[in-house]
This record gives structure tokens, C-alpha cells and sequence, in this order.
């Protein structure tokens, strides 16, 4: 096994920490652990993530964080607009069970947190997928979750990626293009591209 916080069960010894982050006026607190990704903070891919996506404008239905990880991206965004159902995915059961005890200690109850790698248990449609992907699972993951929410989109839903421009935003942006037939960046900082595609 190894340690890495894209795998199932991740080898390391438990050494969890709590702390507290505002995200979108809402002071959240959170409890991480070791074999999880960005243990000590939300990393700032995420909090740019978090900052661009207008969810006012998406259409009606719930949203999927794949990838979610402990869970800032989709708490923050559930906290924020209650009306919204959140289903929160990842395969690190780690992860998971840090992300349910955060949904609770947030008081989130418009969460579905389930176990997925990328969309293998998903079976819905969504108004928007939302991910921070997990670059060093490799590019075929990266890319299986780009194209992969063609189909798990509603029409006029939008799938939103944060990476990296060292990290492959750019060939990001146009398998995404190649798999929508369109590709904005709605937003650059410090390196991190925010990509945006409509299923039209």
C-alpha cells in the first residue's frame, strides 16, 4: 500500500488535527488527518476554485465535488446555498469519513457523501461537477474525470476544474473543449487556471 490520498486506504498512521477556514462568509471547521490531500490548510487551488464558480447561474439540480477529499469544496459551496443538494465523492475511505464528521460538526445536512473512483458509482445527473483533481493519480485519471461528466451533467450544467498551468491546465483546457465544444478560463491566479465547460 501506499501512502497516497488518491488511494482507497491510505498506510499511514492516524494523526488528526482540527482547524478552522472562511469559505464564502461561512467560518468552517475542519478535521484532517494524515493520507489525506492538503492536511494543514485548504489548498489554494481549492479556495480560487471555491471563489469562481457562480452557482446562482447554473441550472436547477444538485452538484457533484469529485474528489472531494475532506470536503472544503463541497461544504463550503452546501453551507452557502442550503437549497442545493451536494454529493461529495472520492475513493479514500480516509478522506470520506473525515468529510462526513465535517459535514456534522458544520451542521451540513444537504451532503451525500458516497465512495466512487471518479464516476463509478455515480448514476445521477447534475447542475455542476465541481473538482480539484488529483494530479499525481496521473493524467488518465485527470482526464477520465474531465470526460467523464459529459454524461453526468444536466443540459445548460457546467463541469469547473482547477490546475495548474505546470500541471497540464493547458491540454486540460482542450481535451475539455474537445469533449464540450467549449472552454472558458474564468479565472488565473498564481498559476491555477479555473476551466469552465457547458454541455449544451
Amino acid at each position: 500500500m501506499t501512502e497516497y490520498y488518491y488511494t482507497p486506504n491510505p498506510d499511514v498512521k492516524h494523526e488528526e488535527q482540527n482547524w478552522n477556514f472562511e469559505l464564502l462568509g461561512n467560518q468552517l471547521t475542519f478535521t484532517t488527518d494524515n493520507g489525506v490531500f492538503s492536511k494543514r490548510t485548504v489548498d489554494y487551488g481549492s479556495r480560487v476554485l471555491i471563489n469562481s464558480v457562480v452557482i446562482d447561474e447554473l441550472p436547477a439540480g444538485s452538484i457533484l465535488d469529485l474528489g472531494c477529499g475532506y470536503g472544503p469544496i463541497g461544504l463550503a459551496i452546501a453551507k452557502r446555498y442550503p437549497d442545493r443538494q451536494v454529493t461529495m465523492a472520492d475513493v479514500n475511505n480516509r478522506a470520506l469519513a473525515l468529510a462526513e464528521l465535517n459535514a456534522k460538526q458544520n451542521h451540513i445536512d444537504n451532503v451525500q457523501i458516497q465512495n466512487s473512483d471518479g464516476y463509478q458509482t455515480i448514476e445521477d445527473q447534475f447542475a455542476a461537477v465541481i473538482t480539484n483533481p488529483p494530479v499525481r493519480a496521473g493524467k488518465q485519471v485527470v482526464d477520465g474525470m474531465i470526460t467523464g461528466a459529459l454524461d453526468h451533467l444536466v443540459t445548460g450544467g457546467r463541469l469547473t476544474v482547477v490546475l495548474q498551468k505546470k500541471q497540464g491546465a493547458p491540454s486540460a483546457k482542450k481535451l475539455m473543449n474537445a469533449t464540450f465544444g467549449n472552454c472558458k478560463i474564468i479565472k488565473r491566479d498564481k498559476g491555477y487556471y479555473i476551466l469552465e465547460s457547458t454541455k449544451h
